[in-house]
């Protein structure tokens, strides 16, 4: 079951429109939020959405209620942000403002929101799909066992990291969401093969084990992505590379749609 919920990635400072207001009111805080749409509410409730689009050849004396959405697709906090997905990318829509029982404006899940959720999501496909590859490169019979390692003692495959990841993991830790991590145990190493934000997010908050798909090998073999760790000399998370200069390139790219729209 996805404990992933709306409320846990939800924006709860949300930017909203007032049902009186006009065009030129809404164009000026796209211009000074940079947001590209807003809830627009009467009192509590919301009673529609306005979007730059909703603002093409609209006079700037125009009321909001005139250009404004009013077939509302709405996101309950409980909701699973794996069903939040399915309606943002289904629907087509950007944004999904976030409202309770009543239809009070809570806050608002976007796209980019949801897809920060899903990077380094654990499935058991990919656990098993990854033990199956190892059968068929090195002829061996892995044991799966679940638990907990020593962070310091992760062999890293993967260089180079994303700082806005990384405090969303660090945010997924402080509230029980992050999910384990998948590693390859075998003679003398433990090789960290998936969920390298979430241990490095766990080192720098003085975690010191992590939980974890824990794939058993007894034959003491090197593997591929072993040869390519030590390549790019990297022996401890460490030797990772934290690039705070750069957006994850799914989240970047969903950026620029959105901006697009």
């Amino acid at each position: 079951m996805d404990k992933k919920k709306v409320r846990d990635y939800m924006t709860y400072d949300v930017v909203s429109v007032s049902h009186d207001a006009f065009v030129k009111d809404v164009m000026e805080k796209i211009r000074t939020t940079n947001h590209d749409g807003f809830p627009v509410v009467k009192g509590e409730d919301v009673v529609g959405y306005i979007s730059a689009r909703d603002l093409l050849f609209a006079p700037p004396d125009t009321p909001v209620e005139k250009v404004m959405s009013r077939n509302l697709i709405v996101a309950d906090p409980d909701m699973s942000i794996s069903d939040a997905a399915r309606v943002i990318f289904r629907s087509g829509i950007q944004k999904l403002p976030v409202v309770d029982e009543k239809n009070h404006l809570l806050g608002i899940v976007s796209n980019s929101d949801v897809i920060r959720s899903q990077i380094e999501r654990v499935s058991p496909e990919k656990v098993f799909n990854f033990i199956t590859t190892l059968k068929k490169l090195y002829g061996v019979d892995p044991a799966l066992n679940r638990g907990t390692i020593p962070i310091n003692d992760l062999v890293p495959t993967q260089s180079k990291i994303y700082e806005d990841e990384l405090e969303g993991r660090i945010y997924e830790i402080k509230k029980g969401l992050a999910e384990p991590i998948i590693v390859v145990r075998r003679p003398k190493k433990t090789i960290l093969v998936d969920g390298h934000h979430r241990a490095v997010a766990a080192k720098k908050m003085g975690i010191t084990m992590l939980d974890a798909y824990i794939i058993e090998i007894t034959q003491d073999i090197e593997l591929g992505m072993e040869r390519t760790a030590q390549a790019m000399n990297l022996h401890t998370l460490d030797d990772i590379q934290i690039l705070d200069y750069a957006r994850h390139p799914l989240v970047a790219l969903t950026r620029r749609s959105v901006k697009k729209v």
